[in-house]
């Protein structure tokens, strides 16, 4: 059994589980791209750990690249106002793009960033999230590569976090409600 941090009720999905999917992902990519060049794009901070470890198991020539953006809100719900901070260096213009993201939650992020990638010309634009979760209401948004469907807990570890801590535990767990209540 994984060691669990104080601060966590349960893991989710252990660090065994989350390597053999991102692998499986990594060689669906592999297969689906045959023959192409990606660019990977990651939506920091929560995603760079999964995309550090997909892009290893992307058996292509892989680009990387990061963004940052912010959803102002009131901290536990995005208003679906995106602004952002850091873009792309690279072009997106012609190129086969995946989004890497952490966790797929109202979606209203991703669908911006889907329209704006789109506006830049590319090849393509799919999505790759390590996690989906079970939240209504979601914003229409397709995924191409999906890790693991989550319940609507409020979930740490792996990228994931709580006032900046937690993304550096191995495994995802579900945070005790007193730590963040």
């Amino acid at each position: 059994m994984q060691a669990v941090h104080e601060d966590v009720a349960r893991v989710l999905f252990t660090d065994e589980e989350i390597q053999a999917r991102v692998k499986e992902m990594g060689a669906q990519i592999t297969a689906d791209y045959q023959g192409q060049s990606l660019l990977v794009v990651s939506v920091l901070r929560g995603a760079a750990i999964f995309m550090a470890d997909l892009v290893r198991a992307i058996d292509l020539p892989v680009e990387m690249d990061y963004m940052a953006v912010s959803s102002y809100g009131n901290g536990a719900k995005s208003s679906g106002v995106v602004q952002i901070l850091k873009d792309t260096t690279s072009s997106l213009e012609g190129r086969h793009v995946i989004i890497a993201e952490d966790i797929l939650d109202s979606g209203l992020t991703l669908e911006f960033l889907i329209e704006n990638f789109e506006l830049r010309n590319p090849a393509s634009v799919e999505v790759a999230t390590l996690l989906r979760k079970d939240v209504k209401p979601q914003a229409d948004v397709h995924c191409r590569y999906i890790g693991f469907e989550c319940p609507n807990e409020f979930i740490v570890g792996y990228g994931l976090d709580y006032a900046e801590r937690y993304r550096n535990l191995p495994y995802i767990g579900v945070l005790k409600p007193e730590i963040y209540q």
